[in-house]
């Protein structure tokens, strides 16, 4: 049953979404792909995986442990708290502490945990900022 719930609410997330994707605005100066291209391509993969879900549900899912669920619910929370910090402390500033913390909780020490998350800050920050010259958030930093 609980398979299906999750089944049914991916289809509902991915039907939103591609609802989100259809009502961006293109520009006259947009290419041939335009801006809508990549989020339906995301959400017909979801739709199609929550559809596969729904109808083919576990017979007997295996739940986490209440302490894994937590971990989850933290990991979500720091997700939420890096889009609202994001505008706020800068992509660089932000982006590390969310890397190092999930890092962290994928099992490393802190000390390996804060050198990837500075790194993979930092990395992303290259790649798209300086090659790619992408619009980042700027910190109080000002990068």
């Amino acid at each position: 049953m609980s398979d299906r719930i999750f089944g049914a609410v991916g289809l509902i997330l991915a039907l939103g979404y591609a609802w989100a994707a259809l009502v961006i605005e293109e520009s006259f100066l947009s290419d041939a792909v335009g801006p809508k291209a990549f989020p339906l391509i995301i959400a017909a993969v979801l739709g199609l995986s929550s559809l596969v879900i729904f109808f083919k549900p576990d017979a007997a899912p295996n739940w986490p442990a209440l302490p894994r669920l937590m971990e989850v619910g933290a990991a979500i929370l720091v997700m939420v708290l890096y889009a609202i910090l994001l505008p706020e402390l800068g992509f660089v500033i932000a982006t590390a502490l969310a890397a190092t913390y999930l890092t962290w909780r994928l099992g490393t020490t802190p000390v390996s945990s804060l050198v990837s998350g500075c790194l993979t800050s930092l990395g992303i920050y290259a790649v798209f900022h300086l090659v790619l010259g992408l619009s980042l958030a700027r910190g109080p930093l000002g990068f």
